[in-house]
């Protein structure tokens, strides 16, 4: 077993486990449904970052293709062309000496830019599914945004408007920390794709969601440090 790189099916069974606990203490609340989305999430994006490590065969095969006629057609106007019956000057062979050299390195651009293809569109497909992860992020914060443990207080009074509280420090101390979990989760499961694909753009993606995550688990052991002084 390596614990050199990150096992998709480690962190399935991990947010399986934890969806588990928080449906168990939390049978009634959403965010008891928002793990299970999270455990849905997890599976998908397991299967689309080890999708992404596999080669695009077909644009490779189309990309070797025109680089095969590229080079068929420079192959055929240098060496079975005839150019015995063209005559020109000094100034007319320099241009032809020039331009040549311009389409050789067009051709070069040309033939990096196909190279590249696959990179992009591996690039745009990850986008697409970390999205869906940073989305999930902020619903995990917006669950955890009224669970404040100033309500704890004796002198705490609510208003007409205000949202279901948790009046158990222990039970308020557990659920943020079931946040906090979850949200570690969605940080390990955007390091897959850094791991799938060698990109520094996927990889700057990747650190800007974990740190999202990291900065809304910091405040959220805030409140549990104020439960925990509390209680003590």
């Amino acid at each position: 077993m390596s614990y050199r790189t990150l096992d998709p099916a480690k962190i399935i069974a991990t947010a399986e486990t934890l969806s588990q606990r928080v449906s168990e203490r939390f049978p009634d609340a959403g965010l008891s449904r928002v793990s299970q989305e999270l455990v849905r999430l997890a599976r998908d994006l397991a299967a689309s970052a080890k999708a992404l490590e596999q080669p695009i065969w077909w644009l490779r095969i189309l990309i070797g293709l025109a680089i095969a006629s590229g080079a068929g057609i420079f192959l055929f106007i240098g060496t079975i062309l005839s150019f015995d019956r063209i005559s020109t000057g000094a100034f007319d062979f320099v241009q032809g000496i020039e331009a040549s050299l311009n389409t050789l390195i067009l051709a070069g651009l040309g033939f990096l830019a196909l190279i590249r293809v696959e990179e992009h569109i591996k690039r745009k497909r990850t986008f697409r599914q970390l999205h869906g992860l940073r989305s999930l992020i902020h619903v995990i914060d917006m669950h955890q945004l009224t669970k404040d443990p100033a309500t704890l207080s004796e002198s705490f009074s609510p208003t007409p408007h205000s949202p279901a509280r948790i009046t158990k420090s222990a039970d308020l101390a557990r659920y943020l920390d079931y946040c906090s979990e979850m949200l570690s989760l969605t940080g390990k499961l955007a390091a897959l794709f850094a791991q799938s694909v060698n990109d520094d753009v996927v990889l700057k993606a990747v650190n800007d969601i974990e740190e999202l995550g990291s900065n809304l688990s910091r405040k959220i052991w805030q409140k549990i440090t104020m439960i925990e002084t509390a209680r003590r």
